[in-house]
């Protein structure tokens, strides 16, 4: 078998490299259609966000639940591979912790309506909430741990606790229109600064 040509090796990596970002646009498009109209906005209006056909989404995508978890797993990794950036590039360790928990945020919203999305798969949903827990509980102690280090937080703050009440103060945000979680998600952070 003769071996491969190095421009067709080059053109297929390139190929490649090109399918992986229009998967990536077109998950954050989704991700940003389903903050703004939740996991059961229509795909018409997905593709629109991301400048490609609904075929295109089909395609990837063969079910809305897939397209669901596929997003969910993406903002995840995104929401995990903030938490050092972050730590590296804001003023402070609570500059960065700040960040990150409004990008914590924005996945909540996405994730909201996950579990009606799977509908029956509730063996799928606890996969992802494990997964969810496994990326992102060190992401925070390791943002958490940052700011108790630099005298900004009292220490016995834990990630999960955190997260939880975090997760507990968007509940709502889609019932009742004046509710503002990240009002009080403010509120809650301004309590573990130290005086």
């Amino acid at each position: 078998m003769p071996a491969a040509s190095p421009s067709r090796g080059a053109s297929a990596r390139s190929k490649r490299a090109d399918a992986v970002r229009n998967q990536q646009t077109l998950l954050e498009a989704a991700a940003e259609v389903f903050v703004s109209s939740g996991v059961d906005a229509p795909i018409r209006e997905i593709a629109a966000r991301a400048g490609v056909g609904m075929g295109t989404i089909y395609r990837h995508f063969p079910t809305r639940a897939d397209l669901v978890v596929a997003v969910y797993r993406h903002q995840v990794e995104a929401c995990a591979e903030a938490g050092p950036n972050l730590l590296a590039s804001a003023d402070s360790p609570l500059a960065a912790l700040r960040q990150w928990v409004d990008l914590f945020v924005d996945f909540l919203v996405t994730k909201h309506g996950l579990a009606n999305a799977l509908q029956s798969d509730s063996g799928g949903f606890d996969a992802l909430h494990a997964y969810f827990l496994d990326r992102l509980v060190p992401v925070c102690t390791q943002l958490l741990d940052a700011a108790v280090d630099a005298g900004e937080i009292d220490p016995g703050t834990h990630a999960y606790e955190l997260m939880r009440g975090i997760g507990n103060l968007c509940i709502g945000h889609d019932s009742d229109p004046r509710y503002d979680p990240r009002r009080l998600i403010e509120l809650l952070l301004q309590g573990l600064e130290r005086p």
